[in-house]
């Protein structure tokens, strides 16, 4: 069984970074005993050199595919060659030093408990037939995970976003009854216990610990840390959690662990299940994904009427849950639903399946389109965005193409760190316009806290997320734990890499819709007028469902949506320029 285990392992990961690290120690340890032979110093010497070669290319992008089927294994090209005499070397080496160390363990299947006794691990017995049902118990939880994440999803589609609504009516009636009755306690204390309550100014107190952190004034960051977190909480009021999570951030870039404290953020994985139930709240009570959303649904619904096979070039794929409505519109349409295959596209995730949530995704729209009898394939990409070229797509002429993106290019370097050379922001453009789609969905998030002199990007970020947070109270309780997730997932995770970060690490780098603009355009991109009933169609839906400080504005054709006359994010549509030439 033991064999089974590592011969799959090898075979499904041959070059995976974290096995060639396991196995280096081993190699040495077997190259050192062949000390007697008068090449053995040679041979350690190239051994270790090739190991080090090959961990360093294989950290390039990797590229994953699957073949013809809707959703099938990704396959994996690298830019070395996937075996070689040192690899399979290094290999043997691994696996040796496996059968070595098994010396080690009791024999006859004898294990050890917690107690010092003595027991017996009888594969045929009582604990095999107790494995078995723990595997058994573990394949249903799964399975019923995902039986109940459909469920979500239908639901979610089938009320067009909106059923969520009336479970959400007496959590928003009790939030509305409690900031009443705050406000009315404030008035019963008098001026003075009213002053009590606002004596944290947290605004002032994070700009000027920003100031002490950016001119390493350690004693006074310090202070300043201690009392914005003596008054901050995840749980408190919208001032109160922005000044929690943007102090971590600020003690994290003090203490030189930004990185770190991002990494662990992103680290923490939340359920598909959990993701979807967070979603199916946010949007019930703000319009900013659902508008995005429908627009997309929209835009992509009208582009290909009366076409028979449509193609959805999706970069940040994520979930997926997005195209579900998109095929259930299409399954209804006259005539009949067109073929339909998407290309999502994420970036690789760490650990020994780069590719999981994209395919995830696949099979779960794959069973979705089944279900509403639709002609469907997935194909799933786990790559940089501006790794992917166009004719790794396999764009077919008699295919509506479609490309979207939802707030995810806010993430791809700009020429602040590629000055040799095109930046990742252009080259996915450019690549965009050479696969001349017949539309190109852009939403952005419009932040101007990019800039690469700390103190600005810091000021023009505590706008931007005073804002998101102000969102949040006014439309979600406090003690909601949805809110939580998105929060600490989302927006918590964005600023502290915006703080704590620089360089590479700062992934965060969002630009307004006018500097879009000017991009967009320069990469040989022709800026397409808003549909004015999807736009007139989104205006009467923010104005009579959602709170009155939503906006929905039009200008220089991008769609603006935002919080009281604070535009946060920004769609347009877009198709090639044929008339322009590469950049």
């Amino acid at each position: 069984m033991e064999d089974d285990i590592v011969d799959k392992f090898s075979y499904q990961y041959p070059d995976h970074p974290k096995l060639l690290q396991a196995e280096q120690p081993f190699a040495q340890i077997l190259t050192a005993t062949a000390s007697t032979s008068p090449n053995a110093e040679e041979s350690s010497a190239s051994n270790t050199i090739s190991s080090a070669l090959m961990l360093s290319k294989v950290q390039d992008p990797s590229f994953f595919s699957n073949g013809t089927d809707a959703v099938g294994p990704s396959s994996t090209f690298f830019s070395i060659e996937s075996s070689t005499n040192m690899n399979k070397m290094s290999s043997m080496a691994f696996f040796k030093g496996m059968e070595q160390a098994k010396m080690f363990l009791p024999s006859d299947n004898l294990m050890v408990d917690g107690r010092g006794q003595k027991k017996r691990f009888d594969m045929d017995g009582e604990t095999e037939a107790g494995m078995d049902r723990s595997s058994k118990q573990i394949a249903m939880t799964h399975t019923d995970l995902e039986d109940t994440a459909l469920k979500k999803m239908d639901r979610l589609i089938l009320n067009e976003y909106d059923g969520y609504r009336g479970e959400m009516h007496e959590e928003l009636i009790t939030l509305d009854n409690e900031n009443k009755a705050a406000q009315q306690s404030i008035r019963m204390r008098g001026r003075r216990s009213a002053k009590k309550t606002m004596v944290t100014d947290f605004e002032t107190l994070l700009i000027r610990c920003a100031e002490a952190v950016s001119s390493n004034d350690r004693g006074s960051a310090s202070e300043l840390l201690m009392r914005i977190k003596r008054h901050s909480s995840p749980s408190g009021d919208a001032r109160q959690r922005l000044a929690h999570y943007f102090a971590q951030g600020l003690e994290a870039r003090m203490a030189g662990t930004g990185s770190q404290l991002y990494h662990s953020l992103i680290g923490t994985r939340t359920s598909t299940l959990e993701l979807i139930k967070a979603y199916h709240l946010h949007m019930a009570t703000c319009s900013f994904l659902k508008v995005a959303l429908i627009f997309s649904n929209y835009t992509i619904y009208n582009a290909v009427a009366g076409r028979r096979k449509l193609h959805i070039v999706h970069y940040g794929i994520n979930t997926g849950y997005q195209w579900a409505r998109l095929i259930r519109r299409l399954a209804d349409r006259e005539g009949g639903p067109p073929e339909v295959r998407i290309t999502g596209i994420n970036r690789p995730q760490p650990g020994f399946r780069p590719a999981e949530l994209i395919e995830e995704a696949g099979h779960r729209l794959s069973k979705y389109a089944r279900k509403c009898g639709v002609p469907f394939k997935f194909h799933a990409v786990a790559a940089q965005p501006e790794a992917v070229r166009a004719e790794d797509l396999h764009i077919d002429p008699d295919e509506v193409l479609v490309v979207d993106s939802l707030f995810d290019f806010r993430t791809l370097m700009d020429e602040s760190l590629t000055f040799d050379r095109v930046n990742p922001r252009d080259v996915v453009l450019n690549t965009i316009r050479m696969m001349k789609p017949s539309v190109f969905v852009h939403a952005i998030v419009n932040g101007s806290y990019s800039a690469a002199f700390f103190m600005t990007r810091f000021r023009q970020a505590m706008y931007f997320f005073t804002a998101l947070f102000d969102v949040m109270e006014t439309t979600f309780p406090r003690d909601n734990a949805k809110r939580l997730l998105l929060e600490r997932d989302i927006f918590a995770r964005s600023a502290v890499n915006m703080i704590a970060c620089e360089g590479t690490e700062r992934v965060e780098r969002p630009q307004n819709y006018r500097e879009w603009q000017a991009r967009n355009q320069r990469a040989g991109m022709r800026q397409l007028p808003l549909d004015p009933d999807i736009l007139l169609m989104l205006k009467e839906k923010v104005k009579n469902q959602y709170h009155k400080h939503f906006m929905i504005n039009e200008d220089q054709g991008w769609l603006l949506q935002g919080w009281k006359g604070r535009v946060l994010y920004a769609l347009a549509t877009w198709t090639a320029d044929d008339t322009s030439g590469p950049v």
